[in-house]
């Protein structure tokens, strides 16, 4: 009984010590990503006056082979505009070690997607995040990207240092 007390109390001292974080999801990928499979987030930011930085989460496991990760996101605004990004990230050091945090071969690496973003109108933002992954030298992107375990989407408050700079 006393373990479970202390693991939620650690618990809940981790949620409160994040105070920059507004909003953050994750969706599970158990099967790996298919490379037709979006992976949607629905938010609402919580106001248009404060300046946000966006983060995508990508966990990732020894079943993933390779150093990079490429990703096409839309974000849909509620007026009906969509920004679409191809993005690249590093996933691991040329010695082949994988860069993120975690414990044993379960990596999380939080990625930037887009800095001091003011979100100009309320209502109803929807993230889409898909796999653009291909083997080298081949045109046909890879069916199922395996090691990929969770894709996640955080919206962070940029603190007064970082506003004020500006």
């Amino acid at each position: 009984m006393p373990v479970r007390i202390l693991s939620l109390c650690l618990i809940l001292m981790s949620f409160g010590c994040d105070s920059h974080r507004v909003y953050e999801a994750y969706e599970d990928l158990p099967k790996g990503w298919h490379k037709d499979s979006l992976v949607v987030f629905n938010f609402q930011p919580p106001d248009s006056i404060h300046r946000y930085d966006l983060f995508l989460q990508i966990r990732n496991n020894n079943l993933f082979r390779f150093s990079n990760i490429f990703l096409i996101t839309q974000l849909e605004f509620p007026n009906g505009m969509v920004q679409t990004d191809t993005l690249e990230y590093r996933m691991a050091n040329p010695d082949g070690s994988w860069l993120g945090t975690g414990f044993s071969d379960l990596k999380e690496n939080k990625l930037w997607y887009k800095e001091s973003v003011r979100f100009p109108e309320s209502g109803n933002y929807t993230l889409n995040i898909r796999q653009a992954m291909r083997e080298n030298g081949k045109t046909r992107p890879i069916e199922n990207l395996k090691g990929i375990t969770d894709v996640g989407f955080r919206i962070e408050r940029q603190s007064l240092e970082e506003t004020n700079h500006e």
